[in-house]
């Protein structure tokens, strides 16, 4: 706790205890690092500033605002949470333990950082800094996915909590693991419970917790288009089930074996949009990854010569000006599309 008070970070939702900010902030933390949240934590707070703002706001609205930080499940969810709350507790965030994990995407892990650093309950958190920092310390050599390693960690975590100011000492286990017990080369001398740790002592800093085998990468090729008509472009909207769901996006998809990338344009716009298009020149090659897919995406200027917009995949679709793409939430590889089309130098050649 000492070593915390003298060296935590100055992180914008620690500057006060109140739940929301903190519900937000431990969202957004899920998976992202600390330094990619805090603008768009700043951006939240300015379009969302209390829970109310958020329950009452249109799902496209948070999205839009969520854009580039992925993951968009999280933001859906929160969404939803707050509307739950809004209804249900007065726009409070409940300090029940019961009523605050039966909201969306209220995980263990969230709903326990919540009830400890806003209101000083005696909850554990256990995410991967403080799983790293508590395998080391007791000589823990199984992985932390294994269930009952995760059993063994929850237990010890909750072990270690002191009477009060338990909040500070979860955020505490978890900034000691960020920012001196890291995943390699850990700077042992400069911490405060090395004395106490196994690891330290046996030199196994390196091998506890043990590295997880990576998944195999695959590699995809898609072809997407600028679609044209009438000086608009066509926008599409995803499903409201899985990846991207309720996104905004330009139509794409994959390439079959053997097939040119613009013959795939041509065959994916008239089965997933109903449309003939007519390919002007290729503009660019995005290339992003999805969890253990590497995806290339060969990018096409088109005219639609025929036919009326219709999916069996796609929710919705509009015909917009290039000034109104930035009024829809669209993922991070297609926005860059967006701004290629939108940039100054194109909108001559291209209209």
């Amino acid at each position: 706790m000492a070593w915390f008070h003298r060296n935590r970070r100055d992180l914008p939702w620690r500057h006060d205890r109140d739940p929301y900010r903190i519900w937000v902030s431990e969202v957004m933390l899920q998976q992202t690092t600390v330094n990619q949240v805090v603008p768009y934590f700043h951006r939240f707070m300015l379009a969302f500033p209390c829970l109310n703002a958020l329950a009452q706001a249109d799902e496209q609205e948070v999205l839009r605002v969520w854009e580039g930080l992925g993951y968009y499940r999280r933001a859906r969810d929160l969404h939803a949470a707050a509307k739950i709350v809004a209804l249900k507790h007065g726009g409070i965030v409940p300090s029940d333990p019961e009523q605050l994990g039966e909201l969306p995407g209220m995980g263990r892990y969230t709903r326990n950082a919540i009830l400890s650093q806003a209101f000083d309950l005696r909850f554990p958190i256990v995410e991967a800094n403080c799983q790293r920092v508590l395998c080391r310390l007791f000589g823990q050599t199984g992985h932390p996915k294994d269930s009952l390693i995760r059993k063994w960690l929850w237990k010890a975590s909750e072990g270690l909590l002191p009477s009060r100011q338990v909040g500070d000492f979860n955020q505490a286990l978890m900034e000691l693991g960020a920012l001196v017990c890291t995943p390699s080369h850990p700077r042992c001398t400069e911490c405060p419970i090395s004395n106490y740790c196994f690891a330290f002592h046996q030199g196994l800093q390196e091998e506890i917790p043990p590295t997880p085998r990576r998944a195999d990468i695959e590699l995809v090729q898609e072809a997407a288009g600028l679609i044209y008509q009438n000086r608009r472009v066509l926008l599409v909207q995803r499903p409201s089930l899985g990846r991207w769901a309720n996104m905004w996006e330009f139509p794409h998809g994959p390439i079959r074996k053997k097939e040119e990338p613009d013959d795939a344009l041509v065959r994916l716009m008239l089965e997933l949009c109903g449309l003939t298009v007519e390919i002007q020149q290729e503009i660019m090659v995005l290339r992003h990854a999805v969890t253990r897919f590497r995806i290339s995406v060969a990018c096409f200027e088109a005219t639609s010569v025929s036919g009326k917009f219709r999916s069996e995949f796609y929710q919705s679709a509009k015909w917009l000006r290039p000034g109104e793409l930035s009024n829809y939430p669209v993922s991070v590889p297609y926005r860059r599309m967006a701004k290629a089309l939108i940039s100054p130098s194109r909108q001559p050649r291209l209209f």
